[in-house]
């Protein structure tokens, strides 16, 4: 008989409550699977009074993270604690420099230390899985690692945050302010009391750094993603979107370019047609191109404590089946440098909203601005105004929306003629620019 794997789980919260009980009530079924018992046989946690729901009967309780890693009753350590820096990242290095194997859902620390503890892994010969960390329940790790190992990715993309999709999803739908779909997020928790790490970009940025190193086999650097946030979406926006056959998204993108590998996180606009414009509400999703095969759509629940743990105990019956992959599908020493790609030189289409001033003229010069730069147009869509106020008198000349949809053209180029439209004066406000990801 094998004897069982013997796990220390490091953070006992909603994720690592759900963990060990699925390990009990998942116990023969692991065992089945994979070839041998699986059984939690010590546990840390800031607090050990508090109420969890968890019978911890005959499971020992470490006084610290880096005293559960040392202890030699266990084979495989799994953090839930988060944070990028101590005591995950040392009790993770202690694990793994004592030959045990790792499993964690820390994007944060993944992301900033992820090649430091691949190279300990793959130094002393435990395994370092972390499907949990993006995605949660989605396998886009071992997708990419392990199912697409013969194909050559040329881009990896989606929706990766549901806090933002939820909010834009509730704009779209029912004409909200970003102010009150994120009021509401955060009554209902999907959004926390400081919401910035996930509107404006952050969150996707590391998951998507994550991806960008399995997909490309470059050095995981979150630096290297360009980030913006979806705060000044408008309800007018998402409305002109769907009118023109597109819907906004909030977007990790990560494409290989004859200049190299781009990374990239912001609003986008994607047609109503491709299957990430499907996913709706808190959902997240990731779609694979590469050389030879049809685009690959992953959709699920990326975040939540059934979810998370689901693919945590997925990556702990690995470690029981014995697989050693490498943590990021290469060596770390064969892994490649990576720089943040200026956002100047993206190439794309884009969504331009303008606030045209009424005055004789206008149209011909942002029509010639736009030509100065060789930027063609695909469509224009000028909304009029009635004329009349609420009692029949003319109103005052006021700005005229103007909607531009860019075919194929630079970021810099885009740039460049609205700084010239501006100087002239015909534009009212900062114009609205999103870009265009095509399927």
């Amino acid at each position: 008989m094998v004897a069982p794997l013997n796990v220390g789980i490091a953070g006992l919260g909603t994720v690592g409550a759900d963990v060990v009980r699925l390990i009990e009530t998942q116990g023969r079924a692991l065992a089945e699977r994979s070839g041998r018992g699986v059984r939690v046989v010590a546990v840390t946690a800031r607090s050990k009074a508090k109420k969890r729901g968890l019978d911890l009967r005959g499971i020992a309780w470490a006084k610290s993270p880096k005293a559960l890693a040392e202890d030699p009753n266990i084979d495989c350590f799994v953090e839930l604690m988060g944070g990028a820096g101590d005591p995950a990242l040392s009790a993770i290095e202690t694990a793994l420099k004592a030959g045990k194997s790792v499993v964690t859902a820390n994007k944060a620390l993944i992301a900033k230390h992820g090649l430091r503890l691949a190279a300990a892994a793959e130094k002393h010969g435990g395994a370092l899985n972390f499907e949990a960390a993006v995605g949660a329940a989605i396998p886009v790790i071992k997708t990419l690692r392990e199912g697409l190992a013969g194909t050559s990715v040329n881009r990896v993309y989606g929706i990766l945050n549901g806090t933002c999709n939820y909010i834009l999803t509730r704009m779209e739908q029912e004409g909200l302010s970003f102010e009150e779909c994120l009021k509401d997020a955060q009554r209902l928790g999907y959004a926390e009391a400081n919401p910035s790490f996930d509107v404006d970009g952050h969150d996707t940025a590391q998951k998507l750094a994550i991806l960008a190193s399995l997909a490309f086999g470059t050095k995981v650097a979150e630096s290297a993603v360009y980030v913006e946030g979806i705060s000044s979406i408008t309800p007018e926006d998402l409305k002109a979107a769907a009118e023109l056959g597109y819907r906004v998204k909030l977007l990790g993108v990560a494409v290989r370019t004859a200049k190299g590998i781009e990374q990239r996180v912001h609003p986008t606009m994607v047609p109503k047609s491709s299957s990430i414009a499907q996913v709706m509400g808190v959902t997240n999703a990731v779609a694979i191109d590469g050389e030879g095969i049809p685009p690959i759509t992953l959709v699920g629940p990326g975040a939540g404590g059934g979810a998370t743990a689901s693919a945590v105990v997925a990556d702990i019956a690995d470690v029981a089946r014995g697989i050693r992959a490498k943590p990021f599908g290469r060596p770390v020493e064969r892994l490649r440098d990576t720089t943040k790609a200026p956002m100047e030189r993206h190439e794309g289409g884009y969504y331009i909203r303008l606030m045209a001033r009424d005055l004789a003229g206008t149209a011909a010069t942002i029509a010639t601005r736009l030509a100065e730069q060789k930027i063609s147009l695909e469509s224009i869509v000028q909304r009029h105004p009635d004329g009349v106020d609420v009692n029949g008198a003319a109103k005052k000349p006021s700005p005229v929306p103007v909607i531009l949809i860019t075919y194929a053209t630079s970021e810099d180029a885009v740039h460049r003629a609205l700084a010239a439209v501006q100087r002239d004066k015909v534009i009212s406000g900062r114009p609205q620019v999103i870009r265009i990801e095509k399927n």
